[in-house]
């Protein structure tokens, strides 16, 4: 009896830590923790959420991981419609979003630290216990180092010389305005004031773009430096120094000697290059049924205890000033230099504006780097962009007329339903066709769910707009078409101008006529090749020509991205073969413009060889055998015979690769990411740029995507007009 008892206590101990539905059943309550941590952080959450529980038996506790990218989304999403969690973990600087969307609620959990509680207040209130710091930091190869004293930007710098052939002294993303916010900071730059206002313009700020630029002229940074190129730079010991986050620590190898430290002076100025940081906290849902056990679940994450664990067993940059005090953590030496390097930079403001800041901010110094135009005229142009881009929404209009124009409009539907169903013949058809119906119906229903239904969301969206109310939440007014006259207007100014509807128009177009030639010449030239009946290997050389299709868009666009890089790029390697000097493919338009349908030609010609070579079957041999008698030559054949008889096939073949192409978002984000100043920008990469990157306007966003879509809707009927004439 005893080893049955001992049994069935073993298997509702495991049950109660798996099964979260029994325990809630027994216990009456259950936490649920969002995160958007990756492998390596997850691991030490869970681990101080085991612990949690196995002092708490009586609380269930549902940990749920989100990527990155789609966390804040989500979180938006849920908790209104009470399907969120009831405590989450974020960054600070998102607190401002958060509370305007009515998503958090305060605790009176006091804390300590100056530094933490300005982060983590908002209006007098606390949103969160904080958890760990983040910020960039300098990592170090000590071998490289040799052991020399890096205190200074100088310092580093100084170390140019001695390194081998093909080593840099330091990996640093300069045109990433938060990575090179440091160095503005140190010649005493902002790139937000206190008030809100765009700050980095002035004699500051130039001084400190044109050092950037000539750390990289004299070969101290490497230039187009990507965070992958960072990481892969410092993996491969071909960087002595690198500026990243702690994020790059798991990817280094175990036999890698490094070290990590604070950012360093800069001896012009004499002051410290002081990043962001961001102070991730455990947050509590507004709504949550479970409040008490959700804050008492938070304070112990951030308890010294949980502190710890987090550190030792995920690597957390803890925040538990008392904790890096206990002697479990005095052999924790990377981790203690990130969290040095965490304290002396300066929190990310909590302005509403703050996101908007970066974008602008970039398109500036990437201008400079590249010498299109002096610092003074790119930082004065990177806040006109701003001011722009956060420029009030429009004002609330009237949507009486908008409801007399759509309930005429039902009216009409209905009227016209009504006369059409009094014809005694369409309803005896109708009638006839019930089972065709029944056999459709599913059909219907899930093209209307999927396809039709998010097209009128989308276009109801377009009449609407987002800005906070009298309480500070964020709420949506209807617009009217105010959204159109601004993108048809080009916002008031220019309407061929830099970013207008139409100048983006004209690339989009131009994108699409130049990959839709490459994508049928190239698809009809191989096609007409492995055609031939007397090729050998003509399966192998049909599945070998598929693959760029088969591959993933974003894996072929990040890997052609990385050919085109200026010093490290494989075409730039093979034109030096040529003595040809390097090409700075993404600072100029046409050479940008050229790296991004060479990428889509490559994606996007197999599917016109298929077609292709599926309608060349179709073809009868002995047409062929007559003209050759009547003495047609190659030629004659291609254009009077080939040709005619592939069009039927290839026109819808066209229009659906027009399609793709029109709307191909991977590769233009992915290669030129717009560059350069964002001239290479198609028309859905644009209309992400004002959902996602200059202050989520989605409003705007989906006029876009309405006027995308008209666009697509009347290039499509002129294609079928062109098949059935070429039908005739």
């Amino acid at each position: 009896m005893r080893r049955s008892a001992l049994v069935l206590a073993s298997l509702a101990a495991l049950t109660s830590a798996a099964a979260i539905s029994t325990t809630h059943a027994q216990h009456g309550e259950t936490l649920v923790v969002w995160h958007a941590y990756g492998e390596s952080e997850a691991r030490g959450l869970h681990a101080a959420i085991d612990a949690y529980r196995a002092d708490h038996p009586g609380v269930a506790i549902d940990v749920v991981g989100s990527p990155f990218g789609a966390y804040a989304t989500k979180l938006r999403q849920a908790i209104p419609a009470g399907n969120g969690p009831d405590l989450f973990i974020d960054a600070h600087d998102r607190l401002p979003s958060y509370v305007e969307s009515g998503l958090l609620e305060s605790i009176d959990a006091p804390i300590e630290d100056p530094a933490l509680c300005a982060a983590l207040t908002l209006d007098d209130r606390t949103y969160g216990v904080p958890m760990q710091w983040k910020s960039l930091a300098l990592f170090i190869n000590d071998e490289l180092a040799n052991g020399v004293e890096l205190a200074t930007l100088e310092d580093i710098e100084a170390q140019r010389d001695r390194l081998p052939r093909g080593t840099f002294a330091m990996a640093w993303e300069v045109s990433n305005a938060y990575a090179a916010a440091p160095l503005f900071h140190a010649y005493g730059a902002e790139l937000l004031d206190a008030e809100g206002h765009y700050a980095l313009e002035g004699e500051a700020a130039e001084r400190a773009v044109v050092r950037l630029r000539d750390l990289i002229d004299e070969g101290t940074l490497p230039d187009e430096a990507s965070p992958t190129l960072v990481q892969d730079l410092f993996r491969a010991g071909r960087a002595m120094t690198a500026v990243s986050g702690p994020w790059l620590a798991p990817s280094l190898p175990e036999d890698l000697s490094w070290s990590v430290r604070p950012l360093p002076v800069v001896e012009a100025t004499g002051r410290d290059m002081q990043p962001f940081s961001t102070v991730e906290a455990a947050m509590i849902a507004r709504g949550t049924a479970h409040r008490e056990a959700a804050v008492a679940l938070a304070t112990y994450l951030g308890s010294v205890e949980g502190s710890i664990l987090r550190a030792q067993r995920g690597g957390h940059i803890i925040a538990n000033a008392e904790a890096w005090g206990d002697p479990r953590m005095a052999n924790e030496d990377r981790l203690r230099g990130f969290y040095e390097a965490a304290r002396a930079a300066r929190p990310m403001p909590t302005h509403r504006l703050m996101a908007a800041t970066f974008l602008p901010a970039e398109r500036a110094i990437r201008r400079v780097l590249r010498r299109d135009a002096s610092a003074s005229d790119a930082l004065i142009e990177g806040r006109n962009r701003f001011l722009d881009e956060t420029r009030d929404p429009p004002p609330v209009q009237n949507p009486t007329y908008a409801l007399i124009g759509v309930g005429l409009l039902g009216l009409f539907v209905a009227l016209y339903t009504g006369r059409r169903l009094s014809d005694p013949e369409l309803r005896a058809a109708l009638v006839r066709s019930r089972t065709a119906y029944a056999w459709t119906a599913h059909a219907v229903i899930a093209v209307g769910l999927l396809v039709v239904l998010p097209l009128l969301v989308g276009a109801v969206t377009s009449f609407f707009a987002d800005a906070p109310d009298t309480t500070g939440e964020r709420v949506s007014h209807y617009v009217g078409v105010a959204h159109y006259i601004d993108i048809l207007t080009a916002r008031g100014g220019d309407l061929f101008g830099h970013g207008s509807f139409y100048l983006v128009l004209l690339v989009t177009v131009l994108w699409t006529a130049v990959n839709l030639v490459g994508h049928l010449g190239l698809g009809i030239s191989l096609a007409l090749v492995l055609n031939r009946p007397s090729m050998r290997l003509r399966g192998f050389y049909r599945v070998l020509l598929v693959l760029p299709w088969a591959v993933p868009s974003y894996v072929t666009a990040l890997a052609w991205r990385g050919m085109f890089h200026r010093q490290l790029g494989a075409v730039n390697a093979l034109l030096a073969l040529f003595d040809v000097e390097p090409v700075s493919f993404f600072a100029h338009f046409a050479t940008a413009f050229s790296a991004n349908v060479a990428t889509n030609v490559w994606l996007g010609f197999p599917f016109m060889m298929v077609v292709t070579l599926g309608a060349l079957t179709s073809i009868p041999t002995d047409v062929y055998e007559a003209a050759a008698v009547d003495g047609a030559g190659l030629r004659d054949r291609f254009f009077r015979i080939t040709l005619p008889l592939l069009l039927p096939a290839l026109l819808p073949a066209v229009l659906m690769g027009a399609v793709w192409t029109f709307n191909m978002f991977n590769v233009v984000f992915l290669v030129s990411a717009g560059e350069p100043d964002g001239s290479t920008e198609i028309l859905v990469s644009e209309a992400y740029r004002w959902a996602f990157t200059r202050g989520h306007q989605t409003g705007y966003a989906a006029a876009y995507a309405v006027l995308i879509f008209g666009i697509l809707v009347l290039l499509s009927r002129l294609t079928a007009r062109a098949n059935a004439a070429a039908a005739r």
